[in-house]
């Protein structure tokens, strides 16, 4: 039976992981950050349930395919696993989720130090690997509406229309060919500064060029009365265009922002490790710790570059609750499920003191 505990933000779920995410409804999580067992790397009964290889990853299968089901289609994944059956987690993985990295954590110390290395039959694994995923198409559709990228190339057609017009409508009037604006500029440039899904401003020279394009056409046409209405070409100068340029691009940019819950988050910087080679200190052992508990900065930083306040943040295999006491600390709410009724009530003491540490 399944046993639950609320605290602030935070629900801590005692219970199977897979059967308690069978129970959560589609689209609901913002970011799963989950350690599951690695077979065979534990003496832990936790970590040797299955049979073989091909059993534990039948099992790992259906988790992931629960992943894909809850994890909102702006949503990220980070799943760690052990060297051994990384690649097979990885391709697995890949059938129901974009594979972003495969990110190496490269542990600065650890029991390798320790080890006779001339008894040695392979190099001593010292790393441990993350799989970070998302939904396949997940910077172009959202659920039930359009995605970040398609909003944002409506948006830009939209404000950016008056200067699109201006050249389109030069050109069409004029009839001047894509031959005759590449020849002219010595670039393949037409398509960019005369089709909406394309258009960019031309710089200053390139613009001066076209100027002197369309004046010839616009005099050719006008002396053989080709034109029922004449036309001039391209008359505004490049420093007014680039004024009304500039001031529409800034309108973009506000515009632009009102479309960001659309898009997957994720922001990292120089202060943090943003290559997928992580070197994290691993957490020292003592009794009574998990085996696998996580370093808190690691978490924190996880969460930091792909989720945002408020939003969902869930931990299937949340052991020690490294993940459920960043998630609070940094004003997410959490999500996290144990299966070991001894680990689960210490998780829950240690979530709540954290709690009542940061509120306090």
């Amino acid at each position: 039976m399944t046993e639950t505990v609320q605290i602030g933000a935070a629900q801590l779920a005692c219970a199977d992981s897979l059967q308690f995410i069978k129970t959560l409804p589609d689209n609901s999580i913002d970011l799963i950050a989950t350690d599951p067992p690695y077979f065979r790397v534990k003496d832990n009964a936790w970590d040797r349930q299955w049979k073989n290889d091909d059993h534990y990853l039948g099992w790992l299968g259906e988790m992931v395919a629960e992943f894909w089901r809850v994890l909102k289609p702006t949503g990220s994944l980070y799943m760690f696993c052990g060297h051994k059956l990384a690649a097979d987690t990885e391709i697995m993985v890949r059938e129901r989720l974009n594979v972003l990295n495969h990110i190496i954590w490269a542990k600065p110390s650890g029991t390798w130090n320790r080890q006779n290395k001339e008894s040695l039959r392979q190099f001593f694994p010292a790393t441990e690997r993350v799989i970070f995923a998302e939904h396949y198409g997940a910077e172009t559709t959202a659920s039930g509406a359009s995605g970040y990228a398609a909003k944002c190339e409506e948006l830009r057609k939209q404000t950016f229309k008056p200067l699109i017009d201006y050249f389109a409508n030069a050109r069409a009037a004029l009839g001047v060919s894509a031959k005759e604006i590449n020849q002219a500029t010595g670039t393949h440039m037409c398509s960019h500064w005369f089709s909406e899904s394309q258009w960019q401003l031309p710089k200053r020279e390139q613009y001066e060029t076209l100027q002197a394009l369309f004046d010839r056409k616009a005099k050719e046409l006008n002396a053989a009365a080709e034109l029922v209405k004449p036309h001039d070409g391209l008359l505004t100068e490049y420093d007014a265009l680039r004024r009304d340029y500039e001031g529409l691009r800034l309108e973009y940019d506000e515009l632009r922002q009102r479309y960001e819950e659309l898009r997957r988050p994720f922001a990292v910087s120089k202060l943090v490790p943003f290559t997928d080679v992580w070197t994290y200190a691993p957490v020292q052992y003592y009794h009574g710790k998990h085996p696998c508990e996580k370093p808190a900065s690691m978490m924190e930083d996880i969460i930091n570059a792909s989720s945002r306040p408020g939003d969902l943040v869930a931990d299937f295999f949340m052991g020690s609750g490294s993940t459920l006491k960043a998630a609070l600390k940094l004003g997410r709410r959490a999500l996290g499920v144990e299966l070991e009724s001894d680990t689960f009530k210490n998780t829950v003491a240690k979530v709540d003191e954290f709690h009542a540490a940061l509120t306090c």
